[in-house]
């Protein structure tokens, strides 16, 4: 009997976990409707794979293959840009100075709230599209640039529309705890209320969120009122996580344990017992070494508290308009090691595994294992260092999504 939907991907140097320490040599990876049923050296592969008559065989001609990567952390939809900002804090400007003028956030807020459907998805398109390119598979997208229930939805509408445009997962967060909305100026808790009893509910209710993010800062909302959106989340059965001690220590690591959060991210002003708490919920630290480097931070998140305690940490792009602009990934994993002292294996870790923890997506695995979706990435390199040392150089050979090749770009040999 033919099974023609069985695919074998031989002739790899397979990295099944994005470990170096951990690589298969001449490995082959078995697939069927889009799952991965067998991996393991090619000498050791099962008759049942080995023999079958028709099965589609794909040569990797020796590439280093890694499991898809994860963006777990972006604001890929918004309108217009910052730029000018950037060249207020050139000149000595703070991210809280130019938050209290008028800009930040809220200007994105603008911009995103006149801007129609169809340009947005235009727009936003451009950049899922650098993503992908690189290799990454899965992302989640984050709204937040509407800070009302019309262009909420419009954003999160557009995320699920270039879920439908491009092969990749997204997993899409309701973020309208992200700035106090100028029609709303002085009335922190009675938008709150709005965020609660409105925008998340009818959200929901149109099938558009997947989880629930807060910005928990002096500029932006207080513990007492994230925990009021953490339990509107809660009654809707969906999961949490927070923007927590970037611009200082406030106690959102903690509060976002308490509440089991997927992740607790940025990170900077993070204290021991913030960290603990994480380890015991077991919420992902996702670390943003963009925005770190874009605003010009000084104070690093406590690496070695995260590593001694034993908590997972992920790294994102945190695309954004006005403190992380970078569509690469890739360059996430060279500023991880450069800025933040990571090793190349916590970085690889940090795009695969720990990023799709944070994700909390069920169908994304961050790694290529028996029962997971067959989401990898052939990579024209030698070692797996090659990944977070060139900045700008194309190594992305063949990305897999499903099973299914979406981008091909191997060098004939």
């Amino acid at each position: 009997m033919t099974d023609a939907s069985l695919h074998l991907w031989r002739n790899a140097r397979l990295a099944p976990g994005a470990d170096p320490a951990h690589v298969i040599e001449n490995a082959a990876i078995a697939v069927r409707a889009g799952r991965i049923e067998w991996f393991g050296p090619e000498a050791e592969i099962p008759p049942a794979f080995a023999n079958v008559a028709n099965a589609a065989v794909h040569d990797l001609e020796a590439r280093l293959v890694t499991p898809g990567l994860v963006d777990c952390h972006t604001h890929l939809v918004f309108a217009g840009n910052r730029a000018e900002e950037f060249a207020m804090r050139l000149e000595g400007a703070t991210y809280e100075e130019v938050a209290k003028q008028g800009g930040g956030i809220v200007s994105t807020v603008r911009n995103t709230r006149a801007a129609s459907e169809d340009a947005l998805f235009a727009q936003s398109l451009r950049r899922l599209d650098a993503l992908l390119a690189e290799g990454v598979t899965a992302l989640e997208i984050k709204s937040g640039y509407g800070l009302d229930l019309p262009t909420e939805r419009k954003i999160l509408r557009v995320a699920r529309r270039l879920a439908a445009a491009r092969p990749v997962t997204i997993a899409t967060t309701f973020l309208g705890a992200h700035a106090l909305p100028a029609e709303y100026a002085g009335r922190a808790d009675a938008y709150i209320d709005h965020v609660c009893n409105d925008m998340l509910p009818a959200l929901h209710a149109e099938g558009l969120v997947d989880a629930v993010d807060v910005f928990c800062e002096r500029i932006a909302f207080t513990l007492e009122q994230a925990e009021r959106v953490f339990t509107a989340a809660e009654r809707l059965n969906l999961p949490v996580k927070m923007h927590a001690e970037q611009l200082s220590l406030m106690g959102g690591a903690q509060l976002a344990a308490k509440h089991r959060a997927l992740s607790a991210d940025h990170l900077e002003f993070l204290d021991e017992a913030g960290v603990i708490a994480m380890r015991e919920s077991g919420t992902v630290a996702v670390l943003l070494p963009g925005a770190f480097y874009f605003i010009r931070e000084k104070q690093l998140p406590p690496i070695d508290l995260l590593r001694r305690h034993g908590v997972p940490i992920a790294l994102a792009t945190d695309n954004n308009p006005g403190t992380s602009p970078t569509t690469s990934l890739l360059l996430m994993l060279n500023m991880g090691c450069t800025l933040f002292r990571l090793s190349v294996a916590e970085v690889l870790a940090g795009v695969t595994r720990h990023g799709a923890k944070a994700l909390g997506h069920p169908d994304v695995a961050g790694e290529i294992k028996v029962g997971a979706m067959a989401d990898f990435v052939a990579w024209e390199i030698d070692s797996l260092s090659e990944l977070a040392y060139w900045s700008g150089l194309d190594r992305c050979a063949l990305v897999v999504r499903h099973g299914v090749p979406t981008i091909d770009k191997r060098i004939v040999r």
